[in-house]
């Protein structure tokens, strides 16, 4: 059966919002609190499960209370959870996300998550899966398992957030490599920034397509993305939204680009879909519970 397998981070997030962020040494009063399942892996299986696609998770988490809440909401979404271990020791994953206005600021203690390793990946990967990891979880670790799921002619999907080092082999093991400015700044070491024109983006892009990566998908905001492949660089817009907390929307963009590739979309197809899931998520509060349905991505499209 064709599925998309997520390998990577879940955390408990811990969302505080306020009019402004607290200065240095200050208490700010009149904040208000919620506990919502997030954590990159997690938050991209959501997304692509709520668009109707088997979906499975495959990760750690604590012998906590968080670990129990976190697995009894991917079995709420019909994700299949049994690649989720918990591990004794280190404590579930935690965010801490402080939400002003329209931006927010994300302090993680990833726990249970820096103990994952590839032996506890029971899942043999198949061809015509999509097979997902991010950078939540052993570097090292991701890239043995996204070779064994290119080996087996599983279609990979590398979102590298949030940066870190790695080898030299790990981009010839992906497909598609999705990241935003800042990431891909420091993946290929250019100089980019929120303005940067998109010919410098693409050029930044094609460094990663030299080192082994299929196409490059990379992530702008509120000014879209731009796929880069060896033939072409297309440029794919924004969808207008009501911003409400921007938390998730990048997971949403990569589990959403992941469930239209299973479906046999072109990459370029495949984020104009992803953009405009990533526009209705940022829309509610919070990670995994916003992530949208595909009623609401076809109605958002419908309206573009």
């Amino acid at each position: 059966m064709s599925r998309i397998v997520v390998c990577g981070s879940l955390n408990m997030d811990v969302v505080v919002q306020s009019a402004r962020r607290p200065a240095v040494g200050e208490t700010l009063l009149g904040a208000t609190v919620s506990f919502l399942p997030g954590g990159k892996g997690l938050n991209q299986a959501v997304a692509a499960a709520r668009l109707g696609v088997p979906t499975a998770m495959v990760g750690a988490v604590g012998n906590d209370a968080f670990g129990n809440s976190l697995r009894s909401f991917l079995a709420s979404e019909d994700i299949d959870a049994t690649g989720v271990r918990e591990i004794n020791g280190p404590a579930t994953g935690v965010a801490l996300i402080q939400v002003a206005g329209k931006d927010n600021a994300i302090t993680v203690a990833s726990g249970a998550n820096h103990r994952f390793s590839r032996r506890m990946v029971r899942h043999a990967p198949h061809r015509g899966e999509v097979w997902v990891a991010q950078f939540e979880i052993p570097v090292d670790e991701t890239e043995a398992i996204l070779k064994r799921a290119k080996a087996a002619r599983a279609r990979t999907v590398l979102n590298l957030a949030p940066y870190a080092a790695h080898s030299s082999r790990l981009l010839g093991h992906v497909d598609v490599a999705v990241l935003n400015e800042i990431e891909l700044a420091q993946a290929a070491g250019a100089r980019l920034h929120a303005r940067s024109a998109l010919r410098d983006v693409a050029l930044a892009a094609r460094k990663l397509l030299a080192k082994g990566a299929g196409t490059v998908v990379a992530t702008l905001g509120a000014r879209g993305a731009v796929v880069v492949t060896a033939e072409a660089a297309t440029a794919v817009p924004a969808c207008k939204a009501q911003v409400v907390d921007t938390t998730g929307a990048g997971d949403c963009f990569v589990g959403a680009l992941a469930a239209r590739l299973l479906g046999g979309t072109s990459a370029v197809e495949a984020a104009r879909f992803a953009a405009a899931a990533a526009a209705c998520s940022v829309e509610k509060l919070g990670a995994a519970p916003a992530m949208p349905t595909s009623r609401d991505v076809a109605a958002r499209l419908a309206r573009a």
